[in-house]
């Protein structure tokens, strides 16, 4: 809801500036201008898409690490959860809950289509919803720590198998309360 206001109201402020047709649209921008709403607005938009930014290529600098049950480290491994909650706490400084049932839980459902680089996507992969979870990186795909004798990795989820058992997406918002570590995937 903030996202499409913030769109809102800088679609808005462009339009009011780029041509005032009226007293009302004049008032408007001078408000808009005068309270540097517009430059706080478009200082947010950056934020937002320097923190994804940077978590995606985070994210992306763990190719390879192996998978571990429990892991949450490079030095030990990462289990699905584990390695969300690592990249979130050491790139935005959020500390999401241990378990992947407990971060779509504590995160904002969002539909599909609106998935942007930095959201959360949780599959059935054992018979129970929200039992794996994963960040979305765009176009379509999303980097995880897939099971044991694998390693971190990027995935199409157009393949059938995780189109079989996608749960939904999330958004971490950034109010999000931070949460203390808890049990292990």
């Amino acid at each position: 809801m903030k996202q499409w206001l913030c769109i809102l109201l800088l679609a808005a402020g462009a339009a009011v500036q780029a041509a005032p047709e009226t007293a009302a649209d004049d008032d408007l921008g001078q408000f808009l201008a005068e309270n540097r709403v517009l430059a706080t607005l478009g200082q947010m938009s950056h934020s937002v898409t320097d923190r994804a930014s940077d978590l995606v290529v985070t994210a992306m600098g763990f190719l390879g690490v192996p998978y571990r049950r429990g892991g949450s480290s490079v030095d030990t491994g990462f289990d699905c959860s584990g390695f969300v909650q690592a990249m979130y706490q050491s790139t935005v400084g959020l500390v999401l809950p241990r378990r992947a049932n407990e971060q779509a839980a504590a995160t904002e459902s969002i539909d599909r289509k609106d998935l942007q680089p930095g959201d959360l996507v949780f599959f059935n992969t054992l018979k129970r919803t929200f039992s794996h979870v994963g960040i979305y990186i765009g176009d379509g795909k999303f980097i995880h720590s897939p099971k044991p004798g694998a390693q971190v990795r990027v995935e199409d989820m157009g393949v059938s198998y995780w189109k079989r058992r996608f749960d939904g997406a999330r958004r971490v918002l950034a109010g999000q309360p931070a949460q203390p570590p808890q049990g292990q995937h």
